[in-house]
């Protein structure tokens, strides 16, 4: 390709950089199980996968920058728990603050539903509890819980969410529930 030509296709190309996926995206989980509605337009089921990918992903490492790209900047979190802020920068404190607790959390994705306008994520995290967690210090006791998220979808991004987390489980484990 000669200089010219060369110059014209980056220009030419240039406008789309900022539509290109994050580099994380190759790195992101898997699902074990997706049942996808095939009356859904591929290019929709796709794009409500990724993004939801990109969502657990984020769950599964920590990695802001994937939520941000999953998350439409309109983001509604439809059961805020107490004392969280409502928006993109709810779930991303809410992840700073577990993994504090919790720095080897792990989310797995055991099976994803795609339908209509939605994404349903049936998620399950495993980890160490060593950090703490509303004034309980861990002793590197097992975290093993599951959750379920239901995500509205518009134009390949979550702008809603409904999550319900086994926290019984979960506050059992961490010994913030006495027998």
């Amino acid at each position: 390709m000669k200089l010219p030509q060369l110059v014209c296709a980056v220009l030419l190309s240039a406008p789309f950089a900022a539509f290109a996926a994050p580099a994380q995206d190759q790195a992101l989980v898997t699902p074990k199980v997706v049942i996808a509605d095939h009356s859904l337009p591929k290019a929709t089921a796709q794009a409500n996968e990724l993004a939801a990918r990109r969502y657990d992903s984020f769950w599964n490492n920590g990695d802001e920058s994937l939520a941000r790209a999953a998350l439409s900047p309109q983001f509604v979190d439809r059961t805020l728990p107490p004392g969280r802020a409502q928006g993109v920068e709810g779930p991303l404190a809410a992840s700073r603050a577990f993994r504090a607790a919790v720095p080897d959390l792990t989310c797995q994705v055991e099976q994803m539903l795609l339908v209509g306008d939605r994404v349903v994520s049936h998620l399950h995290f495993t980890g160490h509890f060593t950090g703490t967690f509303q004034g309980i210090q861990g002793h590197g006791q097992a975290v093993d819980f599951i959750a379920t998220d239901i995500y509205r979808m518009a134009d390949g991004r979550i702008t809603d969410n409904w999550h319900l987390e086994d926290n019984l489980t979960l506050l059992n484990q961490l010994g913030a529930i006495k027998h």
